[in-house]
């Protein structure tokens, strides 16, 4: 005899079908609305006390989809009380396309009652995934992680508006910049200063080289390598440059002024979750996996770690890919297969993101994956680094797999040879 509750979790409200199975017979013992707070699942509980010592039950599982933040309280609860966890309640919370296309077959209505007895049905059918759910150290982590994706997709799209406001101001700076090969950042103190400071264009272009060298220097706290070389490239684009009238000028003055500080604000809380992050990270041991990987700091690790969760949810290396979103579906028909497919679109985008960024870090530290991504940034004319990194990453999350499949660190191939 056994017992599936199938919750159906909305913002509010936890929708709540107990059904009863005993051998090929289903019955419904009870369907009940709950809130989504501590006391509506601690009613949920009592309920589930109560008929396991009516009918002692040989399986009792709990089941509901993943909503994100909405099931994350229920799930915890349920499989974290220590009275469910005495009678072996079991916690799973599945995929929603898994529930849609199972629910599809038997239904077309739709309303929060049907949804709980149809993941009751589902969850009877024990067709479902094994859950392994997060701790509370890993739930930590998804937390800051993520955050930190937004904070660093604001900073990115507070720099583009920099660079878009700056042109305004000087439109062949970045062009000059970059024609003359030099690393100097326009988001760095110096040229924010410059831009920015109290001199204008016309001053600055009135100049001489040697005074404009020394401000520079000045600027720069002396850690120019080549100023003479900064100095020349700035005054032609100055003097190459369109110019704004007062009152636009102004303007363009303070949207780059407003900019600039979001870009500072968004910079010192991205550093606040970095240590945030680094904290936790001290004191999980299976942490020293990932951080044994060249290239990879706890940052990386933290994303990669808590998207993951446990890598036991993946049978092999190409799951973990294709729920990352790094993988390209066939498309075949007949005798034709396509030779070039686009990525897939679908896939944890927050996972995929620091795959991709941990990528980038571990080819500069290990020869094979620089290798890689050479050969594949020389395979195509067009979006060579985008492509290369992506497939970078894709090679990536093998090693990633291997690692913490087995609970090893990283040993370099010929550490590994010679020992």
């Amino acid at each position: 005899m056994k017992l599936f509750v199938g919750l159906d979790v909305s913002k509010a409200h936890l929708d709540t079908c107990f059904l009863l199975r005993e051998y090929d017979s289903d019955t419904i013992l009870l369907e009940k609305r709950v809130k989504n707070s501590d006391a509506g699942s601690s009613m949920i509980k009592k309920y589930i006390l109560e008929f396991h010592k009516e009918f002692d039950f040989d399986k009792i599982v709990v089941g509901m989809e993943a909503t994100g933040q909405y099931s994350l309280h229920p799930s915890l609860f349920f499989s974290n009380d220590s009275d469910l966890i005495l009678i072996n309640v079991q916690t799973v919370v599945e995929n929603p396309r898994v529930i849609s296309r199972y629910s599809k077959v038997f239904t077309e209505e739709k309303n929060d009652r049907i949804d709980a007895q149809l993941i009751a049905e589902f969850l009877s059918t024990e067709k479902y995934t094994e859950t392994t759910l997060r701790s509370e150290k890993h739930v930590a982590l998804l937390r800051l992680t993520r955050t930190r994706y937004q904070l660093i997709h604001q900073k990115n799209e507070a720099q583009q508006h920099y660079l878009e406001t700056l042109y305004y101001k000087c439109n062949t700076l970045t062009s000059d910049l970059k024609e003359a090969d030099i690393s100097t950042s326009v988001f760095s103190s110096t040229m924010v200063e410059l831009m920015n400071g109290d001199f204008s264009m016309a001053q600055l272009q009135a100049m001489k080289t040697a005074e404009l060298v020394d401000y520079l220097q000045k600027l720069g706290r002396q850690r120019f390598k080549a100023p003479d070389k900064l100095a020349k490239v700035l005054k032609k684009s100055i003097r190459d440059s369109y110019r704004l009238g007062k009152v636009a000028q102004n303007s363009i003055d303070i949207n780059l002024g407003v900019q600039m500080r979001v870009i500072r604000a968004l910079e010192k809380e991205i550093k606040v979750l970095d240590q945030a992050i680094k904290d936790i990270m001290e004191t999980m041991s299976e942490s020293k996996v990932l951080l044994s990987i060249p290239g990879i700091g706890p940052v990386f690790a933290a994303g990669i770690m808590a998207e993951i969760g446990s890598i036991d949810r993946f049978d092999h290396e190409a799951q973990l890919a294709k729920y990352a979103g790094l993988h390209w579906p066939k498309h075949q028909s007949g005798n034709h297969q396509r030779e070039h497919t686009p990525m897939s679109k679908s896939g944890n985008r927050y996972l995929r993101y620091y795959l991709v960024q941990a990528a980038n870090s571990v080819r500069h530290h290990i020869p094979e994956y620089t290798d890689y991504y050479n050969k594949k940034y020389n395979e195509v004319p067009k979006t060579q680094h985008k492509r290369a990194l992506v497939l970078t990453a894709r090679k990536f999350v093998r090693l990633v797999f291997a690692l913490l499949s087995k609970h090893q660190l990283y040993i370099a191939r010929s550490e590994a040879i010679e020992s």
